[in-house]
């Protein structure tokens, strides 16, 4: 083990929060308080300082707040995050010379000890050296505080009251002697997210099932004609499956039936036609035009909405003639559609990721979530994440939120415990 200071004698251990050793974020919703808890000792009887360090991440200085020691070399301190983004915290402490001759030194004076002229002479040192780390009023003020101390014209009782005073030791604190202080060696972090992160109410509605007539295909008007029902019944998210083109090759029927008949809509899970792909209305809906007047009209009712996100495609979408790397082909020369033994879906093509071109893909669909944001869409219900590797959430997810740290995603996946607890510290709002 290399030391770099062997005079730091300080242990800084048992941190909390902090998940798998600082590899994923604490969460927290703006204005809640983060309350660090740590153990914080030295070896021998002198006392310790501690201090908790938080910033926003973009913000390059610290600001420190004391940790109150609870029990047994236990500290706690806590900060206030004020604004959505990711904050960064730490532990810094030291052996603190004052604070310790202090200690001691009360109990001293209440047991008449005989040598307190030394140590108050001691106590002159100790502030002329702070003195000479102070800036500004402080410095001034501790010089004469040592003077004070060492002057024979003073009388020993008024030494003693102002060795002890609270503003002497306020004010040692803020000057302490931090040359061989221990700092935690990992910055952990806070994910901070707006008060929809911690609760919302989701409605969900098929835009095409939204017309008032019978037989008629819904449209993004007759969804604006509904939002005054969905905010009396006090819903702030409305929910929308994917609104883009639906593939026409193996079209399901009703029921699931794999011959559709000439009506029949299709599911909207089987992305893409002709018409366009992830980034594409379907046209009986409406346009962009249409879609944005929705987003804006539903916020007037204090409702967001949220898109689904669903990475695999049909069998029409641009993606399979233009990227069929990003497929998984069969010895027949087919590519392998999607599949839950019994259940097929062979309207679907999932993606491969396992690709060799696995970066393009990455980036082709972060590209899809950059642009529904761009069009002012701030949550999204992701389909089947669990199916998808987490590696790829873990890049896509942060990569989205450093730029756009108010964007929300919601896990839909009906899978184990431990697959959700993962998706969770990789960036996922809800479930």
């Amino acid at each position: 083990m290399e030391i770099s200071e062997g005079r730091a004698r300080v242990v800084i251990e048992g941190v909390k929060p902090e998940i798998d050793c600082g590899r994923f974020p604490i969460k927290r919703i703006v204005g809640d308080k983060v309350v660090v808890e740590a153990d914080v000792f030295a070896d021998g009887n002198e006392m310790v300082s501690v201090r908790l360090r938080y910033r926003k991440e973009d913000v390059p200085g610290w600001t420190e707040v004391p940790m109150e020691h609870i029990t047994n070399d236990r500290w706690r301190g806590a900060f206030t995050v004020g604004e959505v983004g990711r904050y960064l915290y730490t532990l810094t402490g030291w052996v603190d010379r004052f604070k310790s001759w202090r200690n001691d030194f009360a109990k001293r004076v209440a047991t008449g000890d005989q040598d307190i002229p030394v140590h108050l002479l001691s106590a002159a040192q100790l502030i002329a050296d702070a003195a000479g780390r102070a800036a500004g009023p402080d410095r001034q003020i501790m010089k004469n505080w040592a003077q004070t101390l060492k002057s024979a014209g003073v009388p020993h009782d008024e030494k003693v009251r102002l060795a002890l005073d609270e503003v002497v030791a306020s004010t040692m604190d803020r000057n302490s002697d931090r040359q061989f202080a221990v700092t935690y060696p990992r910055e952990l972090s806070v994910m901070v997210e707006r008060d929809k992160a911690r609760f919302s109410s989701w409605y969900e509605m098929f835009p095409r099932s939204s017309s008032a007539r019978a037989g008629r295909h819904g449209t993004f008007r007759d969804c604006e004609a509904r939002l005054a029902y969905v905010a009396e019944m006090g819903f702030d998210v409305l929910y929308f499956p994917p609104i883009h083109p639906i593939g026409f090759s193996c079209r399901k029927g009703r029921n699931n039936c794999i011959t559709a008949g000439p009506d029949d809509p299709g599911t909207p899970w089987a992305i893409g036609s002709e018409e366009g792909g992830h980034k594409a209305i379907n046209p009986q809906l409406g346009t962009m035009r249409d879609f944005k007047r929705l987003v804006n009209k539903a916020e007037e009712y204090g409702i967001e909405i949220a898109l689904d996100i669903s990475f695999h495609c049909s069998v029409d979408h641009p993606y399979v003639k233009e990227h069929p790397e990003w497929f998984r082909w069969r010895p027949d020369g087919t590519i392998q559609y999607a599949e839950n033994p019994p259940n097929k879906y062979q309207d679907i093509y999932p993606f491969n990721f396992e690709t060799v071109k696995w970066r393009e893909l990455w980036e082709e669909l972060k590209s899809v979530i950059v642009f529904w944001i761009k069009q002012g869409i701030r949550i999204f219900r992701v389909d089947n994440p669990h199916t998808k590797p987490f590696s790829f959430w873990e890049w896509l997810v942060n990569d989205i939120k450093r730029e756009n740290p108010d964007v929300q995603f919601l896990v839909e996946a009906f899978t184990r415990p431990k697959l959700m607890y993962r998706l969770s510290k990789l960036g996922f709002t809800q479930s």
